[in-house]
Order: structure tokens, then C-alpha cells, then sequence
């Protein structure tokens, strides 16, 4: 890095620090560009995307389609508001519903304002439909969940640094330990409206449920007269390996909550989903957003499941998932005991680092500065989430730079031993 280079660079980021609010803690890249799977900084250096802007980007970084038809858009109308009908509205939301199968959909902006948009409807059908008396709803919850940042959803949160000092807190949530059937029974109530739930929990690690899980707590639902509503914002739209990580169970909830992917990286878009008699409860003035379902949005998010049905994006999440997940499991062994478990699906996973030996942080950092990005997670996961667009070598050459990574501090914390032999039976079965 030169000096003029080095300049710019810190130009940016000292820009941040001194005007922005320090509630993030960015990677020290400075991104200038990106195309697809490859992002370059203010350097021109290269570097793999493997986050994919928690999903928002799974088509790849402004992939052809959606900015042509952003572009298109944008030479008709962008926002009117919901005052009006427009002409892009209507196919994005009949698109919508026919790819996941409910009758009526709700567009919203951000995740968090469309699982704002789920309680809401959760507890007025509770209150109209199930005749609970209204301010005693309840929805139970999982443990260690993540649905976004508002103050209604941290209120629920269990994780104590997205909590501190936003109280007071609404009430109405119960909590049970995710995967686990026994700990929901005990956390309902008479009150009981309906459980929110991600498929996988990606904040807390992308940590997936016991298999059956989700068929037994749908079965339990249907029989307690309780709505089931799936929060796949990250999980949805191809990231495991199918449209909607609750296929994998062979199940349907009765709401569903969509967001990131739905933009095609280029715009915030989130949707509400369910059939009439859950989404009937909401009549004219009860719920509304000025952007949500404007024009651009509506027009984007339909060119965005366009793409993902066209190019056939759910079937190769499906494969090139299997194989990156294969590869980093053969990273786990080679340097265990640095590296202790790994698990995902699809295009989805979560490396576990042994604290007593390093930070997910600073393994981040070293293979940012070898032209990976990922991220880490309460300082001992690390995420791989790459666009659903990512080729096999792309792959390969991300898992290679995780690899010497990871082999490089074993090497510095003296862990050659269990290194040396672990890599030994490795490479037996995963090539180099």
C-alpha cells in the first residue's frame, strides 16, 4: 500500500469514526466497487465475498437483470405511496405469493418492519379470531432469536448487549429453548396466539433445529389453534438449498416473513405473507408504510424471484452448499483443535472457533487481508453465506485461504501435532 492509497483508505474509514454513530464494528475495507461475487476496495484488491450482505445480495452484487430493471423503473415512477395503484405492485405481489404459496402478501422495507407487521397481525388475530382479550396475547419465542433491531424485538431478545438500557420493554412474549418441544408446551399459555421462529437461527450461529422439529411443532400448532410464523428474512429465497427453509421438513407455517434476498441487493424490500383468513384481520388504516410496495421496490422484488427462478439459483445453493460445507468440515479436522464444528445448509454455514484459542474476529480480519470477506458472531463463529451466484472455484479458492489461515495460527499457538495428523487424514479425502 502506497502512501496516497493509505491515505484514502483511512480517509474513509476516520470519516465513519468521526461522524457516524459507533454502532458497528466494519472490517477495515473500504469497498469501492463489486460486481457479482468479487467486491474491490479503494486498493483495486480483490476479495471473495462470502456474506453477501447477510443475504440481501444473494443474486450477486448488481446482477444485469435487477439494475436494468431498476433503470427502467426509474425513467416511469419511483414512489407515489399507497394512496395510489400502480402497475408494478400487483404482478410482484401475485408472483410472490404463487413462489411460496399464500394468498395475500404484505410489502414492507426492512426485515424488522415486516416482523413488526407479523406481530401485529399475530396478535390481532389472537384478539378478533381466537378471542383473546386484547393487550393479554401472547407469541412465544426462541431463545438466542434474532428478527431485527426495533424496540419491540430487542424487547424479546435474549442477548443482553441488545438489550442494555432500551428499556422499557413491551410485554407479551414468552420464551422456549429453540429445537426444543418440551420447553414450547411449557411456555404456552391460554393467551397463546402464535410462536415466531427462524428455521435457522443466524445471529446466534446459524444453528439449525433437531431434524423434526419443525413437523412437530407445526403438528403441536395446528392442534392448540396457534399460528406458526417463520421468519426467513435470511433463510428464505434459496439461501438453504430450496425456496423456503421450511420445505426441508416437508411443512407450511401459517405466516411468513421475507426480506434481504426479496431486493436483489439493490433495494430494502420485506414482505409479510399468509392466506386470507390470517391476513384478513388487517383492514384500511390499521397497517401501512409510505415506501412499502412503491413502485421501484415492487418492481425490483419481482425481477428478483425472476432471477432466481431462471437461473435456477435454489438448485445450485443446493449443490455448491453440499460441497462448500464439505470442504470446511475438511478444514475443521485439519486444524483441530482451533477449528470445532461446523454446521449450515445450503449456502449457509457457521465455523465454530475455540475461543480458548483465537477470536472469530481476528481469524475475520486475517482472511480479509488474504481477499476473503466473511464475519463473525459473538466472537466465536465465523459465517460463510456467499451470493447464490458463486462458481465451485470461487469456493474452493475461499476454503483454501480459510485453511492456511486457520493452519497458520495452530502453527503459532504450538497445535502442530494435532495439525500435522489431522491434515494427514484429511487430505485423504478432501483434495487440496
Amino acid at each position: 500500500m502506497d502512501a496516497t492509497t493509505a491515505t484514502a483508505t483511512q480517509t474513509f474509514i476516520g470519516q465513519e469514526a468521526r461522524f457516524g454513530a459507533r454502532n458497528y464494528q466494519p472490517v477495515p475495507v473500504v469497498v469501492a466497487r463489486a460486481r457479482d461475487c468479487l467486491i474491490w476496495d479503494v486498493e483495486g484488491r480483490e476479495y471473495i465475498d462470502m456474506m453477501s450482505a447477510y443475504s440481501a445480495v444473494s443474486h450477486g452484487h448488481l446482477h444485469p437483470r435487477l439494475v436494468a430493471a431498476v433503470q427502467r423503473q426509474l425513467q416511469q415512477v419511483a414512489v407515489t405511496s399507497r394512496a395510489y395503484h400502480g402497475t408494478t405492485l400487483g404482478p410482484f405481489l401475485e408472483k410472490l405469493c404463487t413462489v411460496a404459496g399464500f394468498d395475500r402478501a404484505l410489502p414492507m422495507n426492512t426485515g424488522a418492519e415486516a416482523v413488526e407487521t407479523a406481530i401485529k397481525c399475530a396478535r390481532r388475530w389472537g384478539h378478533f379470531v381466537k378471542g383473546i382479550a386484547d393487550g393479554e396475547q401472547q407469541i412465544l419465542v426462541a431463545r438466542g432469536n434474532f428478527h431485527g433491531r426495533t424496540s419491540t424485538i430487542i424487547g424479546f431478545s435474549t442477548e443482553a448487549d441488545y438489550r442494555a438500557g432500551f428499556g422499557p420493554f413491551a410485554p407479551g412474549f414468552r420464551h422456549f429453548d429453540f429445537g426444543d418441544m418440551a420447553s414450547v408446551r411449557a411456555a404456552t399459555t391460554a393467551s397463546t396466539c402464535a410462536v415466531l421462529i427462524e428455521p435457522i437461527q443466524g445471529e446466534a450461529g446459524v444453528i439449525l433445529p433437531p431434524d423434526g422439529f419443525f413437523r412437530e411443532l407445526r403438528d403441536w400448532c395446528t392442534r392448540n389453534d396457534i399460528l406458526l410464523i417463520d421468519d426467513e428474512v435470511q433463510a428464505g429465497l434459496g439461501r438453504t438449498g430450496r425456496w423456503f427453509a421450511f420445505e426441508h421438513e416437508g411443512i407450511r407455517p401459517d405466516a411468513l416473513i421475507l426480506g434481504k434476498a426479496l431486493g436483489g441487493g439493490v433495494l430494502p424490500v420485506s414482505a409479510f405473507l399468509a392466506d386470507r383468513a390470517v391476513m384478513d384481520v388487517f383492514n384500511p388504516g390499521s397497517h401501512g408504510s409510505t415506501f412499502g410496495g412503491n413502485a421501484l421496490a415492487a418492481a425490483v422484488g419481482l425481477e428478483a424471484l425472476l432471477v432466481i427462478e431462471d437461473e435456477d439459483l435454489v438448485a445450485r445453493s443446493a449443490a455448491l452448499g453440499e460441497h462448500m460445507l464439505e470442504r470446511l468440515r475438511g478444514v475443521m479436522h485439519a486444524a483441530a483443535p482451533l477449528v470445532r464444528g461446523v454446521r449450515g445448509r445450503g449456502l449457509w454455514a457457521g465455523v465454530d472457533i475455540d475461543p480458548a484459542h483465537a477470536s472469530a474476529r481476528e481469524l475475520v480480519e486475517r482472511l480479509a487481508e488474504r481477499g476473503v470477506l466473511s464475519k463473525e458472531t459473538h466472537e466465536t463463529v465465523i459465517r460463510f453465506a456467499p451470493p447464490l451466484t458463486i462458481t465451485r472455484e470461487l469456493i474452493d479458492r475461499a476454503v483454501d485461504t480459510f485453511q492456511e489461515v486457520a493452519m497458520q495460527k495452530c502453527r503459532e499457538l504450538a497445535l502442530d501435532a494435532t495439525f500435522v495428523s489431522a491434515k494427514t487424514r484429511i487430505e485423504a479425502v478432501v483434495p487440496a
